[in-house]
């Protein structure tokens, strides 16, 4: 290799560590949330008392040595589909636009709803590393409607995106809304980020018979290598006049005790948003992600008459394929007899009208 790549290569590789560095000594000394000892959080770590800790950064290596095993993802898989939503859906009508992994525009009763909004091209600290999208948010930007609302599920990249919320700040001011926590990562980054933060079982209406409870799911968080779990995650049971939606951002699947536990506490549900990618390799992943046939499972534990699949198809973020979870949620559903018009999968850009 020439003298003058490898010093590049050292260059940059030195930059990624001194910014890892840098993180990680901040988030150990962040404080995310003071609050009273609760059966899930301890004074400064939240867990969840029917879930599993994280992986350790032994496990963590371990998988990243066997990466060689990746599946390969194409550099871009564009959508042929883009949104243009309509300014409001009224009534009892209920729309939902897929942007991208786990972005979704929801719209019902005269409000819009986005979910977890990432544009940026990375979902990563870094703007020159980390999982890059291969696919464009399927609807642009300039083309949103007015965003009421901003329901962000937890802190992970994938998720909790800075340059979005900002964005979204200085052009529609929405009200945000988010676990215990996360308010702080927000407001730091951006003053005018007026994010309200709530614990899991906290309810807050939003509108005339629109409504929003934060529920416990079987997940984890962290922005640094060592801020893990003090900030809470939640999945979202939203009230609406078409029906109440459960969105579950990320969750592993465990015994089910979450799913069950949302149907008994707040179903019925007309609609389950779940996840079904990022679930390989089984012995890092199952803790924390769904593989499709444990989605299949949920929607089955939480009774909900329709589900939406999500956390798939736009940022390489495990080991399985780009078309692997929508191929084996299909096996999934066929071995449970749930036809494929109820547990529907969107590309980026594709709207579903209920």
């Amino acid at each position: 290799m020439p003298s003058s790549r490898r010093g590049l290569l050292l260059g940059l590789s030195g930059l990624v560590a001194a910014t890892v560095t840098l993180i990680g000594a901040r988030a150990r000394a962040a404080r995310y949330y003071d609050g009273p000892v609760s059966d899930h959080f301890d004074g400064t770590y939240f867990r969840d008392p029917h879930g599993a800790a994280p992986k350790s950064f032994t496990d963590l290596a371990r998988w990243w040595a066997s990466r060689g095993d990746s599946a390969a993802w194409p550099d871009w898989a564009p959508s042929p589909h883009v949104d243009r939503p309509p300014e409001r859906v009224t009534g009892t009508a209920l729309r939902i636009s897929y942007v991208g992994h786990a972005s979704i525009l929801l719209q019902t009763g005269g409000r819009n709803i986005l979910i977890d909004p990432v544009w940026s091209e990375r979902a990563s600290p870094f703007g020159f590393a980390g999982p890059k999208r291969v696919n464009d948010p399927g609807i642009p930007f300039e083309a949103l409607p007015t965003i009421d609302t901003v329901l962000v599920s937890h802190g992970h990249y994938d998720h909790l995106d800075l340059d979005t919320l900002s964005r979204l700040v200085a052009a529609h001011r929405p009200r945000v809304i988010t676990p215990l926590g996360n308010d702080t990562t927000m407001r730091e980054h951006d003053p005018a980020i007026a994010a309200e933060a709530f614990d899991w079982h906290d309810r807050v209406e939003i509108a005339e018979g629109v409504a929003v409870t934060l529920v416990p799911l079987r997940h984890w968080t962290a922005r640094g290598l060592m801020d893990r779990n003090k900030a809470l995650w939640a999945g979202f049971v939203i009230e609406t006049p078409a029906g109440r939606i459960y969105h579950v951002s990320d969750s592993g699947y465990g015994d089910g005790f979450r799913f069950r536990e949302a149907r008994e506490r707040y179903g019925p549900f007309r609609l389950a948003v779940l996840p079904i990618g990022a679930y390989e390799p089984r012995w890092f992943m199952s803790d924390q992600h769904m593989n499709p046939a444990e989605a299949v499972q949920a929607l089955q534990d939480c009774g909900a008459e329709l589900a939406l699949a999500h956390h798939h198809g736009t940022f390489k973020l495990t080991d399985e394929g780009i078309d692997a979870p929508p191929r084996d949620l299909r096996t999934a559903c066929a071995a449970a007899e749930i036809p494929d018009e109820r547990f529907r999968v969107l590309k980026p850009g594709e709207a579903w009208e209920i």
